[in-house]
C-alpha cells in the first residue's frame, strides 16, 4: 500500500471510480457525482488549504488510485480536525483504510498542535464504524436527524480520538511518497 499527496487532476478520473458509484456514495450528503469533472471540482474543493493532509491511496508507487484519507479542520477549533475515508469496492478488505487513517493521524498530531480527530458516521455504515473503532477512537454520542441527504434524514455517529488516546499498531504501515 501507497499513499502520496491527492492530486485532483490526476487522481480525480480514477477516483471517480468510487465517487460516481452509487453504492460507494451511499453514505455521503450528496448522491454519485455525475461525472469526473464533478469529482475532479470537488477534490479540489476538499484537498484546498488542507494538501498536508490529503492523500491518494495506490497499490503500487505510481499505480491509480483506489483510495483517498483526508484530515481537515473544519474551522470551529483549529485544534479539532474531521477525518475522511473512501476506498474502491476492489480494494476493500485489505485494511487500507485503517492503514491509511493510521498514519495520518499519527502524522497530524506529530506536525500540528491537533488534539482531537473526529469521525462523522453514518449509523448504518458499519464498515465505517468498524475501521474507527480498529483505530482506538471511541464513541462519543449519536446526533438524531443530523444530515439531510439524499437518501432522506440521517442520523450521525460522532467517533472521536485525544492526542492523549492510545492508539493500536496497525500493520504494515503505508509507504508515503513526498
Amino acid at each position: 500500500m501507497y499513499m502520496r499527496p491527492l492530486n485532483p487532476i490526476a487522481d480525480g478520473p480514477a477516483l471517480h471510480a468510487i465517487f460516481g458509484n452509487p453504492d460507494c456514495c451511499t453514505w455521503l450528503p450528496e448522491p454519485a457525482f455525475p461525472d469526473v469533472d464533478t469529482t475532479i471540482a470537488n477534490l479540489k474543493s476538499w484537498t484546498e488549504g488542507f494538501e498536508a493532509t490529503s492523500w491518494t491511496v495506490a497499490q503500487t508507487p505510481n499505480g491509480p488510485a483506489i483510495g483517498r484519507i483526508a484530515l481537515y479542520n473544519t474551522g470551529r477549533d483549529p485544534n479539532i480536525w474531521e477525518a475522511a475515508c473512501m476506498i474502491a469496492p476492489t480494494a476493500r478488505g485489505q485494511n487500507y483504510a485503517a492503514r491509511g487513517l493510521s498514519y495520518a493521524v499519527g502524522f497530524l498530531f506529530a506536525t500540528t498542535t491537533a488534539r482531537r480527530v473526529f469521525a462523522d458516521i453514518d449509523p448504518d455504515n458499519q464498515a465505517s464504524l468498524k475501521t474507527f473503532e480498529k483505530l482506538g477512537f471511541i464513541r462519543d454520542g449519536r446526533l438524531r436527524g443530523e444530515w439531510e441527504t439524499h437518501i432522506g434524514m440521517r442520523d450521525s455517529v460522532i467517533y472521536g480520538l485525544l492526542r492523549s488516546d492510545p492508539r493500536p499498531d496497525v500493520t504494515p504501515a503505508p509507504t508515503v511518497i513526498d
